[in-house]
């Protein structure tokens, strides 16, 4: 059986929308070029990566690179990253009110994920004093909220085409609570590590930080995955493979952060998924 015979079992056949072939194309391509980058040193600026290794945190008279450098707290910053996208989701069940059950296990999947990423930013991340960068809190908030809006568009337009043979909503609800649980409980497992107070970075242990660096990106990724199957669509395939190669870079950048912080991180450690990546 070819790879196309196997694409056309387990997807819809993509929607006839010029802006949902663009942005499946843009979700790949930007989200891998902003994982290279972090590989390459030039990174998102926010969290411990604020103004570490970033040429444009010099010193200088440009005023366009100075409006680029205004930060604000990271709990401000990530409440505007992760707002837009939820709210987008609530409204969805106004917009598009009488779906199938996919559609329905589709928006209530995007809501709850950007439902618990608002409330770890209000009540479990412990932050330390780095912050965000404001046009980086923008820029995350836009690429999150487009993606919701085309993906829950995406669905919306398969609506009434053949539905794939094989079928994997369930085993996508699966992966994305397993995705969306295992990534809670490492956030949780990081906001234990500051007591009251405290600001500095320490390293992470327990759970999977024990065999990896960034187990939390592990099952952010897990959960997208979920999501895919869930949806089974060309863009959410997409976004999940272009989120993927974004944090895979973040944990490579990750790597080299924590071996210029502390002498005794151990260097052969793995960085996002046990025992192989």
């Amino acid at each position: 059986m070819s790879p196309i015979n196997v694409l056309q079992k387990l997807l819809f056949p993509p929607p006839s929308s010029i802006y949902v072939s663009i942005m499946s194309l843009i979700s790949v391509g930007s989200m891998a070029n902003a994982g290279l980058s972090e590989i390459k040193g030039k990174h998102l600026q926010y969290s411990k990566f604020l103004n570490w290794n970033n040429p444009t945190a010099v010193n200088t008279n440009n005023l366009t690179q100075q409006k680029q450098l205004v930060k604000i707290s990271s709990k401000v910053g990530m409440f505007i990253m992760y707002a837009p996208a939820f709210l987008f989701g609530v409204a969805s069940f106004v917009l598009f009110p009488h779906q199938a059950f996919r559609f329905f296990l589709l928006r209530f999947a995007l809501t709850i994920h950007f439902f618990k990423r608002l409330y770890e930013v209000l009540f479990v991340h412990r932050f330390g004093g780095s912050g965000v960068t404001l046009d980086t809190a923008f820029t995350i908030s836009l690429s999150y909220f487009l993606s919701t809006v085309t993906m829950i568009y995406a669905q919306h337009l398969s609506e009434g085409l053949p539905e794939p043979s094989i079928d994997l909503k369930y085993v996508g609800v699966g992966l994305f609570l397993l995705g969306i649980g295992g990534n809670f409980y490492h956030h949780y497992i990081l906001s234990t590590l500051r007591k009251t107070g405290e600001k500095e970075y320490k390293i992470p242990n327990g759970g999977l930080f024990n065999l990896v660096i960034c187990p939390h990106y592990f099952f952010e990724v897990l959960g997208f995955v979920g999501v895919s199957c869930i949806a089974q669509t060309v863009y959410s395939v997409c976004y999940t493979t272009g989120a993927a190669l974004y944090l895979i870079g973040r944990s490579y950048a990750t790597r080299t952060w924590y071996l210029s912080k502390f002498e005794d991180f151990p260097k052969d450690k793995k960085v996002m998924i046990p025992f192989i990546l």
